[in-house]
């Protein structure tokens, strides 16, 4: 069953979030997981990136960073 064009959508900007977020490039990824929401307004993993983004740009990683983002609160 083929995807329907929000889906599509949707995806193509949590595909460009991860890819930037990898690259440490917090800001944009930001506002790829936003682009997304539009989509789909409660898309788990965008919803979870985009925590994780706030948190990273407000306290970067070290430059050794291997993308691995550790929960420092419960």
């Amino acid at each position: 069953m083929p995807l329907s064009a929000e889906m599509e959508k949707l995806l193509e900007y949590y595909n460009t979030g991860l890819a930037l977020y990898k690259e440490r490039k917090f800001n944009e990824a930001l506002d790829a997981f936003k682009k997304a929401l539009e989509y789909k307004v409660d898309d788990g993993p965008c919803l979870l990136y985009i925590d994780r983004c706030e948190v990273l740009i407000k306290d970067p990683p070290p430059p050794e960073w291997d993308g691995v983002f550790t929960m420092t609160t419960k």
